[in-house]
């Protein structure tokens, strides 16, 4: 919208000398998660990865603007971990803004993708290779209805976002589907004449997409498939087993893009109503986009997933600016439950959806070597226990393991014990 591009464009022209709210770069050492960013051309996607990123990416009201993906670093959100000592965390990664503490995660926009993507149209293969390592999707759809299956600027409300959300998924199963059956049976007789474990076999052949044995093993017992016949099952058997394993390996968020149009609003209710088992958040990647960058050059005082701003100095924004600044409050921050839902739409993917937890090593003191206050924060999937925590650390750590002890809750823990999210975790082992 041009009320943002007035915002935004202005922001350019600002002194460059001022002071970034958030300028400390993460090298994203301890942190391998990776979040995936997909949808059809034009729909925003590249808006939202730089305003989760703030990343220098082109963005063009066209078909096919990002031709290589773009990878950048974006930010869960957390209460700050050390408050609860009454102290503030020094991250060694990341960084704090006021009670939060914003932890790296790695985030990649990949080129747009059109139906046919599987068979190689548009970008379509470049696309769905550059998410072969994708731990989590956000699927970022026109929510106004305003471009069309080819990605192109239709009026607003012309086009009904819910085909996007069934294309996709179509087109990530295909991909799915081509890969586990070619040379299917040739591959399945093998299995048979070497008395394999299919589960085995299925693993190697599809771990360039992070499948497991145990992922397999799941989904063939949850589809009641003949383990021991794998070169009995039809085909629609391997298009059902490839929707189970990219459901697990590829979960899915729907970013529903330029919810403050006014068209979106019936959209919204009817995306809900078509598909109520997947996570939508309402999102206005331009608004957030434009708070990060009056932010960034400290016009405003603005935490990301906020639902409010304050404007430092009305005499540093002209007219239109201020038009802008107020739109987004009165529009889109007031409106929506979770503001401009990029910031939202970022931690559901990992803590919603993929359920992973923040645990913090430290121990009585909380501090490193050097001083720093609880600087280190690793990602742990759901079920972690003690001794997870202690491998994901270091594998001596793991090897050498003693016990563990809860600092917030000062209990001595063993190997076994289930971490929680935000757990505070010293680990103690032999030499």
């Amino acid at each position: 919208m041009k009320l943002f591009r007035d915002l935004v464009d202005g922001l350019n022209k600002i002194n460059p000398l001022l002071t970034a709210n958030i300028k400390k770069e993460s090298n994203f050492s301890v942190h391998k998660m990776q979040v995936g960013i997909v949808g059809k051309p034009n729909v925003g996607k590249s808006t939202f990865f730089k305003a989760a990123t703030l990343a220098e990416v082109e963005i063009a009201n066209y078909p096919f603007a990002t031709i290589k993906a773009n990878v950048g670093i974006a930010y869960l959100k957390q209460k700050d971990i050390a408050r609860f000592f009454n102290k503030i965390s020094n991250p060694r990664d990341g960084f704090v803004l006021e009670k939060y503490r914003f932890i790296p995660v790695q985030m990649i926009d990949v080129a747009g993708l059109v139906p046919g993507a599987h068979e190689g149209k548009g970008l379509g293969n470049q696309f769905l290779d550059d998410l072969r390592q994708a731990d989590v999707l956000i699927h970022v759809i026109d929510a106004s209805g305003g471009t069309n299956e080819k990605g192109e600027s239709v009026k607003a409300g012309s086009y009904d976002p819910v085909e996007d959300v069934k294309f996709l998924e179509t087109e990530l199963d295909m991909w799915y589907l081509g890969i586990l059956t070619k040379g299917w049976e040739k591959f399945a007789r093998q299995v048979v004449q070497e008395k394999a474990k299919i589960t085995v076999a299925l693993a190697k052949q599809l771990s360039g997409l992070k499948v497991t044995e145990e992922i397999v093993e799941a989904a063939i017992k949850k589809l009641d498939f003949d383990i021991e016949k794998p070169a009995d099952w039809t085909n629609d058997q391997l298009k059902d087993l490839t929707v189970e394993l990219r459901k697990v390996t590829k979960p899915m968020l729907i970013a529903c893009n330029k919810a403050d149009v006014p068209s979106a609003e019936d959209n919204l209710k009817k995306l809900k109503q078509q598909f109520p088992d997947l996570l939508m958040i309402p999102v206005s990647s331009e608004s957030e986009l434009a708070l990060r960058e009056a932010s960034k050059v400290s016009l405003i005082d603005y935490i990301p997933g906020e639902k409010t701003f304050n404007i430092k100095d009305d005499n540093q924004l002209n007219d239109k600016q201020l038009n802008a600044l107020n739109f987004i409050k009165d529009s889109v921050l007031k409106k929506f439950e979770f503001g401009t839902g990029v910031q939202e739409a970022i931690n559901a993917a990992v803590f919603r959806l993929l359920k992973y937890i923040a645990i913090y090593p430290g121990g009585s003191d909380l501090c490193d070597q050097d001083g720093n206050v609880i600087p280190d924060c690793f990602l742990m999937p759901p079920g972690s226990t003690v001794i997870d925590f202690a491998y994901k650390i270091h594998t001596d750590l793991g090897k050498k393991f003693i016990r563990g002890i809860d600092i917030k809750k000062k209990l001595t823990v063993g190997k076994d014990h289930l971490l929680q999210d935000q757990d505070v975790i010293e680990i103690v082992s032999g030499r």
